[in-house]
């Protein structure tokens, strides 16, 4: 899946484009910048969760799965807000989680999927994405869902040796 930001953005600082040490300094700064942002956003995304009455585990296993998204996938090549993520799911969960979470499997993939739409939605709620973006979120998840779980199962189908039939090269 295509990224939704325009080549050059100046919002994003990416590590792809990173020709010496002070851009490097730059591109860690920035993360260390979101990583700060991100750490409020998700105890209040915590707090939400709380208010709807869910119990501490479940909290606990939403919160870790945004965790995981906000700070590890957003961030591995690209300075990348929280805000800015929801056009990155279908490469989060059809190939990167797959490859790089040790513990993905189908209910991981459904689970952060649920874990995600309810992230965007207090980010909706909020007024931090637009309806519009949380709909379009949703959206991609309903449409990707299927393909994700089929590679995700031909991932781990042990018949399968060449990757180019997993990933449907």
């Amino acid at each position: 899946m295509q990224s939704p930001r325009p080549a050059g953005d100046p919002n994003v600082i990416s590590l792809k484009n990173k020709g010496n040490a002070m851009d490097y300094e730059k591109y860690e700064n920035e993360c260390k910048r979101i990583r700060k942002e991100n750490k409020k956003l998700i105890s209040d995304f915590g707090n939400w969760l709380a208010a709807k009455n869910l119990s501490s585990k479940i909290i606990k296993k939403h919160t870790s799965n945004v965790d995981f998204y906000v700070n590890e996938f957003l961030l591995y090549e690209d300075a990348v807000e929280a805000k800015d993520g929801t056009g990155e799911i279908g490469m989060y969960l059809g190939y990167w989680f797959i490859k790089k979470a040790m513990w993905a499997n189908i209910a991981a993939i459904k689970e952060n999927a649920a874990s995600l739409k309810k992230f965007y939605q207090f980010m909706c709620e909020r007024g931090q994405i637009s309806e519009e973006e949380f709909s379009t979120f949703k959206e991609s998840i309903k449409e990707g869902m299927p393909e994700w779980l089929a590679t995700m199962a031909r991932y781990d189908d042990p018949d399968i040796e060449d990757m180019e039939e997993v990933w449907k090269l």
